[in-house]
């Protein structure tokens, strides 16, 4: 398996693939949102809380830095419940056990899921002066990080929590070799196990996550919450094409199985969620997560390893099953 990933992450180097904005351009996904502690969760939060990973080359020497767009709670971007109220904390952590304490990986924040050592953080509410603009943590030394074989590098952590109000805060990263400006940091990715996310308002914008799926998968458990019905969630590999998901309504999970083809293992698969045009629901987030046949969480990459996956079989046209 570690073998299989290093293999990936030297194919995207060589290939000259960048590590982006996150999330991705490949995934569409227009941004990242955290609730408030007090928000209701029926406006698609489930714990206010969310963690990504980020991932430099073991032999980069020069420092870098994590950029947050729009990391205010306040403005056209953001999810006003009455009046905006709420105030979120993001914290960048690095160090022994940054990624390697099992609290790390959950998918709730319970436990030492803040391990490893702090190395930033700040408190944003609905200041103006950060409204619809970037604000840059570090510089950041490379070897700061959890030094990590699997994972492709040294690792950093993001915690984003909304500690208190009831408003969603939506917002990007970007991993940069610069405090100024958005410049990639070449063979770096980041990676999340749990997202949670705003879909586009347009019905004809798909968005996509890409988990990476080893040797050792045998099924892959999908769980989405606060799907408020709004279309489909289907799987699409080299050898899938459109395979339906369970989705979820307003304020509840949906679950089920898929198993994993031998083609399959090695690579990335695309889930894909394409919202119902009839519906035109606006605002929808939605939490969604993976894991494999021992309920161990399976990681998105933003940058897919191996690639995004191309169906190469003939695709069979079928009928759409209305709600």
């Amino acid at each position: 398996m570690k073998t299989a990933i290093l293999f990936c992450f030297c194919s995207l180097l060589a290939l000259g693939l960048l590590a982006q904005s996150v999330p991705a351009e490949e995934e569409n996904i227009p941004y990242l949102v955290t609730f408030g502690k007090n928000a209701d969760p029926s406006w698609g939060d489930d714990d206010y809380c969310q963690t990504f990973f980020f991932s430099i080359p073991s032999d980069q020497k020069t420092p870098f830095y994590i950029r947050v767009y729009d990391p205010d709670c306040g403005g056209e971007i953001d999810e006003m419940k009455e009046t905006f109220n709420t105030m979120t904390r993001f914290s960048v952590f690095g160090g022994k056990s940054c990624i390697t304490d099992d609290d790390a990986r959950l998918v709730d924040p319970i436990g030492n899921y803040k391990s490893g050592t702090l190395l930033a953080s700040k408190t944003f509410g609905g200041q103006a002066e950060y409204d619809e603009k970037w604000y840059t943590f570090g510089p950041f030394n490379p070897v700061e990080g959890e030094l990590s074989e699997k994972y492709g590098g040294y690792i950093f952590k993001m915690i984003c929590e909304g500690v208190r109000g009831d408003d969603g805060n939506l917002y990007k990263y970007y991993l940069s070799n610069s405090p100024d400006a958005n410049e990639s940091v070449e063979g770096g990715n980041a990676f999340t196990f749990e997202y949670t996310f705003r879909l586009h308002a347009d019905s004809w914008q798909t968005s996509h996550v890409y988990p990476y799926i080893d040797d050792a998968v045998v099924y892959l458990a999908q769980s989405n919450f606060d799907w408020d019905d709004d279309g489909y969630i289907r799987i699409y590999s080299v050898v899938s094409f459109a395979e339906e998901l369970e989705t979820s309504g307003d304020n509840n999970w949906a679950r089920n199985q898929y198993t994993i083809k031998d083609e399959e293992r090695g690579k990335s698969l695309d889930i894909q969620f394409t919202k119902d045009e009839s519906l035109q629901i606006n605002n929808n987030n939605v939490v969604f997560y993976v894991t494999n046949q021992y309920g161990e969480l399976l990681p998105f990459y933003t940058v897919p390893i191996g690639g995004v996956p191309r169906y190469q079989g003939k695709a069979v046209a079928k009928p759409i099953q209305r709600r």
